[in-house]
């Protein structure tokens, strides 16, 4: 196995790991939702703290229901994934045609001197 291979595979399984030992581990029984999102538990500890707060500003938008503002969560999530892998998937590109350019360059450079000397 490569030592690319083996760092993938550990990194899978650092990534399962964390998916899967939340809720092996019963983190989050004890709350009524267990697993919102850090907006709602920063709501929770701010009105527990100071029940007079006020924000000092306001959405530009408020989606209409709960399951639009994943929507539109999970839409950002890929929109940002695509761009991640658009740049990834250039630079590798760019890498690659540069490594095929230099070896075509060298490629040429001994048949060139080849063919000098042979007059």
């Amino acid at each position: 196995m490569s030592r690319n291979a083996k760092i993938n595979t550990l990194l899978l399984a650092i990534v399962a790991a964390l998916a899967v030992l939340p809720l092996a581990l019963g983190l989050g029984d004890h709350k009524e939702e267990p697993f919102t999102g850090a907006d709602a538990e920063a709501e929770t500890a701010i009105t527990e703290i100071a029940p007079d707060y006020e924000p000092w500003f306001a959405p530009l938008y408020e989606p209409p229901s709960g399951e639009v503002e994943s929507a539109l969560f999970a839409l950002q999530a890929a929109l940002g994934a695509g761009v991640l892998a658009y740049y990834f998937g250039l630079r590798k590109g760019r890498r690659q045609g540069e490594a095929r350019a230099a070896g075509a360059g060298d490629a040429e450079k001994p048949a060139a001197d080849s063919v000098g000397s042979g007059a």
